[in-house]
């Protein structure tokens, strides 16, 4: 069967795959298109991961996959540039038929921005998001000669309509896509909003809510780290999420925010972010 041409390309971030070492470590590059407006930290974030799902998917000999669940810390350390090229980094502690364990990085230009730190995941069945065969073919593409780059061609922004707001909190409906490329890639056989997706959209409006908070008239407010990503479940295409945030006043010039999503009551994923206040 005819590969979809959104597969390996509407939300695939490895172009190549440079140092390999077997259950244990990679690393690999991603040319960020320069005809992008924008790619996120949390996009940045993405990429790292993969970079992890592969080599634990080759570890299972494909056999299992691993799919977002823990990230105890990513920190955002700097930004991207559309047409920069990630080079992405990923150390595995622990990979086997149940859970995986990684940490990793990503730089341009030997400038840092994201590091992740104590991720994990549970390893489910391969064939209930993609063809094994698929994913062989495409991981040797990477480790020999690499995959044509430029193929991403940008996320439309899932919109956000605010139902309540207070000085500090905000309340809004997220309404999930029931269409979009990505879910070709993400994934063929099962169709997943992407994690990542979700908290980026969590960390803008959060930003834009403590931007707008009285204490910040004066301040520069910059996101440094999220804590504490926890995913309880997948979000299906058509879904319709409750976003919670609450943001605090800063102390020590650092402010925290409390970020969640929910549907029917019941929580789907979370996380806190940190932000860096600096006043004029």
């Amino acid at each position: 069967m005819q590969d979809h041409p959104d597969h390996f390309a509407a939300y695939s971030f490895v172009d190549r795959i440079e140092a390999f070492e077997p259950g244990r470590s990679a690393r690999a590059t991603f040319a960020v298109p320069a005809g992008l407006a924008r790619f996120s930290s949390c996009l940045v974030a993405e990429a790292v991961g993969q970079l992890a799902a592969w080599v634990s998917m080759e570890h299972s000999e494909y056999r299992g996959r691993p799919v977002a669940a823990l990230a105890t810390e990513t920190h955002f350390l700097g930004d991207v540039t559309p047409g920069d090229t990630l080079e992405l980094a990923v150390a595995l502690d622990h990979c086997d038929e149940e859970t995986v364990a990684y940490g990793g990085t990503a730089h341009a230009a030997g400038r840092p921005l994201v590091e992740l730190v104590d991720c994990l995941g549970p390893m489910l069945p391969v064939p209930q998001f993609d063809a094994p065969d698929a994913l062989r073919a495409r991981f040797g593409l990477l480790r020999n000669g690499g995959a044509p780059a430029g193929r991403f061609r940008g996320v439309e922004p899932t919109p956000v309509h605010v139902t309540a707001r207070g000085d500090g909190t905000l309340r809004a409906r997220l309404d999930v896509p029931a269409a979009a490329p990505f879910f070709n890639d993400h994934f063929p056989r099962r169709p997943v909003y992407p994690a990542t997706l979700l908290l980026d959209t969590l960390v803008d409006e959060t930003l834009a809510l403590a931007r707008s908070a009285s204490w910040a008239a004066t301040a520069h407010v910059t996101p440094t780290r999220v804590v504490n990503v926890k995913m309880r479940s997948f979000i299906a295409p058509g879904q319709a999420l409750d976003l919670s945030l609450d943001v605090k006043p800063p102390v020590d010039g650092v402010a925290k925010a409390s970020m969640q999503a929910s549907t029917d009551g019941r929580v789907v994923g979370g996380a806190r972010l940190e932000m860096q206040v600096h006043h004029d």
